[in-house]
């Protein structure tokens, strides 16, 4: 039995309709844009947490950080340095509320990064669908299809946000950890 395709866009078609809804589009584009640039940094600033953690230069903790291949290798390494060399209470229930937020907003990152956006006739940007596999008692299907509505766009606002706070705690956070890495020392 041959694959059942999907049927193909009548790309010329969908081209001159999307003419007339490029301004949403746009906003949407440049919503994930700044979503994905917001969350990069962020999760650049544990760059510094790692240089902190192991006492050790900007260099070799990006050595260290780009060695592991994803996002929770590197936080499942800050987090048992942490547990390792953090001995202020404080300073430790600090950190694990920043990797908090950090990564729920990593769970609305890789919505919008790891997913196909489905498009209406009219060139639309109407859904995001999951390219996550989902397993339920009628067997394999690919993951959910969610609208990019009012609601969607309001979340991704603030997930925006919430990254711009992120940043700057994670900012001031960087000098009362190295204070407390070079009291243990003490």
């Amino acid at each position: 039995m041959p694959a059942r395709l999907p049927p193909k866009p009548d790309f010329e078609a969908l081209e001159l309709a999307a003419i007339d809804t490029a301004d949403r589009r746009t906003m949407i584009l440049a919503l994930i844009g700044n979503l994905v640039f917001s969350w990069s940094n962020n999760e650049s600033m544990f760059i510094y947490v790692l240089m902190v953690l192991l006492e050790t230069d900007e260099v070799s903790a990006a050595i260290v950080f780009a060695t592991l291949n994803t996002t929770r290798a590197r936080l499942d390494l800050v987090q048992r340095l942490a547990k390792a060399k953090i001995r202020d209470k404080e300073i430790a229930k600090t950190l694990e509320r920043l990797i908090a937020r950090f990564n729920e907003c990593t769970r609305i990152r890789n919505e919008f990064n790891h997913c196909m956006y489905e498009v209406s006739p009219r060139g639309d940007i109407t859904h995001t669908h999951a390219m996550k596999i989902k397993e339920s008692a009628r067997g394999l299907s690919l993951g959910e299809s969610r609208p990019i509505d009012e609601a969607r766009i309001e979340e991704l606002s603030r997930t925006i946000s919430a990254l711009k706070i992120l940043n700057r705690e994670l900012w001031d956070f960087l000098a009362p950890l190295r204070d407390c890495i070079s009291n243990n020392k003490s």
